[in-house]
């Protein structure tokens, strides 16, 4: 194959990640990723915030690991600033996934404290893949602020986070375990209690830390 037929490959490639068959699309996210060249990236970065199939998305991501992270890293960071939720949220995955501690400079406070649950678990989850030893402790009491927050889901994501980054996190979890809001308070112990016995499950260590809170730490021994 020649030059000129592998740019037009890529180029039809590229223009068909926006058809609106979802199989086309995929088909074409892993052309592009067989082939890497640094000229898709622009156009694998902006599908990636629009694609509403999650497997379409997937496949993006992969194709543009296939690319230099010299290529990548600034139009992903770049991405970060997006108004588009899906846009940022994607940008932070494939950021994670890349592993460039480059791009840790680029996950601000505002990320970390997004407004939009996915958004904001998919910041930790990057920060915590990113973050430079002598970061963590910062990161950590960052975290804490979003204790309480959300559902289940976006509880659990941000145990992980914080379970993930060690020790550093035993004051932070002690002092929110004594907060006023209750909400901060159980989420702190449940947090403690996941560290803890990391196979027990969060719904069971929600469930012991609403008894700790409830009854002191005598509901610890009940």
């Amino acid at each position: 194959m020649t030059t000129q037929e592998q740019d037009t490959n890529t180029m039809q490639a590229i223009r068909a990640l926006a058809h609106r068959d979802p199989s086309v699309r995929l088909r074409a996210a892993l052309a592009v990723g067989t082939t890497p060249d640094p000229r898709s990236v622009g156009g694998l970065v902006e599908r990636c915030a629009v694609e509403p199939e999650f497997y379409v998305r997937e496949m993006l991501t992969w194709a543009l690991l296939r690319q230099q992270p010299s290529s990548t890293v600034p139009a992903l960071v770049e991405e970060l600033r997006s108004a588009q939720p899906q846009a940022r949220s994607q940008a932070l995955h494939t950021l994670s996934k890349i592993g460039d501690r480059r791009a840790w400079s680029a996950i601000t406070r505002e990320l970390l404290t997004d407004p939009d649950d996915t958004v904001a678990r998919t910041a930790w989850r990057a920060a915590v893949a990113l973050v430079p030893e002598e970061g963590q402790s910062e990161l950590a009491a960052v975290l804490a602020t979003q204790l309480g927050r959300g559902g289940r889901e976006t509880q659990l994501s941000l145990s992980r986070a914080l379970i993930a980054l060690g020790e550093v996190i035993t004051p932070i979890l002690h002092a929110a375990a004594e907060h006023r809001d209750p909400g901060v308070r159980g989420h702190a112990l449940a947090t403690q209690q996941l560290w803890l016995d990391p196979d027990a499950g969060f719904q069971l260590a929600v469930e012991q830390a609403k008894r700790v809170a409830a009854l002191g730490p005598a509901g610890e021994r009940g």
